[in-house]
């Protein structure tokens, strides 16, 4: 189940409250800044650091050849 739209328009990690990376298809959020990654359950998005993994350096550069996919979060509505 993906994020509700909604929701990625407001969504920051809880670290650094910077924008994420969506990866729908890997039902994950990525901070590339901090090479966090968070899970995506049944499209609830699971935000506690304690939860959180540290991707290595040979997949985040795999997410990152795949940004072009990727929903950025904490956008806003749009207009």
């Amino acid at each position: 189940m993906a994020l509700d739209t909604l929701l990625i328009e407001i969504l920051a990690d809880p670290i650094d409250k910077g924008a994420l990376l969506y990866f729908a298809d890997e039902s994950l959020l990525l901070n590339p800044r901090t090479s966090t990654a968070y899970a995506v359950n049944d499209g609830i998005p699971v935000l506690l650091p304690d939860e959180a993994r540290t991707v290595d350096a040979a997949e985040l550069e795999r997410l990152m050849g795949k940004r072009d996919s990727a929903v950025e979060t904490g956008q806003g509505p749009a207009g």
